[in-house]
């Protein structure tokens, strides 16, 4: 008989989670391990809601440590940050890890299927590509033709619902990850504020030893942070909320008649990192 895994990462996302949800309940058959690359630098909100998920799915979802930690990798990339240009944390954090762990599957002789949260409304994005055969990646949510709004359903009628984080943040990741909206990085001012002063630090030691990046665009977090810049930043956002409220429908079904927004309506889906943000 041939040899089989099933493997299914999640992020702490909606996304991944709705997938492990989906996966568990139109495909009991199959015995999938759930999986976590963990860096360290996660929101407090991911493992809870991890918690959570595991409630629902009845077995673990099993903790993939990189071998070397956030600082490690800063020291070797001589403090620079990592940035959209230079996604040094995904691929030492995220991918190699995940690549490490599979990768004794392979050597097994397992052929390795591998679901991917990448929604039927996302034809621009792809899963991880393999070179060996014997990683399959599979996109069940494409294949079966779940959207966004199918991604919300199974969330809410799972009972596990959105993770905490979605009050102020629309994505899983590292506490400062570079993806981040500017209303973002107050949110997480705000609501970590400790968070908050150990990403300050990193960004002044790589500015310290000319570091070309700073976590948000144009503007260093210690500019970022400075009240009237924090005002500009809610002002801009509440403009952006009534204009995207304006041009969307009210669906009457809606107890409070308001529109559900997050911020991928606002200021619209931009670049994100699939394995630590689905």
């Amino acid at each position: 008989m041939n040899k089989i895994k099933h493997v299914l990462g999640v992020s702490g996302g909606k996304d991944s989670a709705a997938l492990a949800i989906y996966m568990r309940d139109n495909y009991p058959e199959l015995e999938i391990e759930y999986f976590f690359t963990d860096t360290g630098k996660e929101l407090e909100e991911v493992y809870d809601y991890l918690s959570y998920l595991e409630g629902y799915l009845g077995k673990p979802v099993q903790r993939i440590n990189p071998d070397r930690d956030f600082d490690f990798w800063l020291t070797q990339h001589n403090d620079y940050l990592p940035s959209p240009q230079a996604r040094w944390c995904t691929i030492k954090m995220k991918l190699k890890p995940f690549q490490d762990w599979v990768q004794n599957f392979l050597d097994e002789g397992y052929k390795v299927y591998s679901y991917v949260a990448i929604r039927a409304d996302e034809p621009y994005r792809t899963g991880y590509n393999s070179n060996d055969e014997n990683l399959v990646v599979k996109l069940p949510f494409r294949d079966d033709g779940v959207d966004r709004s199918g991604v919300m359903d199974i969330l809410e009628n799972s009972g596990v619902g959105l993770p905490a984080y979605y009050k102020w943040r629309t994505r899983s990741g590292c506490t400062f990850c570079f993806f981040q909206r500017k209303i973002e990085w107050v949110g997480l001012l705000e609501n970590h504020p400790e968070e908050f002063q150990k990403a300050m630090n990193y960004e002044k030691k790589a500015m310290a030893n000319q570091s070309p990046f700073t976590w948000s665009e144009r503007e260093s977090l210690e500019e970022l942070s400075r009240p009237e810049r924090i005002a500009e930043i809610k002002a801009d956002h509440e403009k952006r909320l009534i204009k995207m409220k304006k041009r969307i429908k009210v669906n009457p079904l809606r107890p409070d008649g308001e529109p559900e927004l997050d911020m991928d309506d606002i200021y619209g889906q931009g670049k994100i990192c699939v394995m630590c943000h689905k």
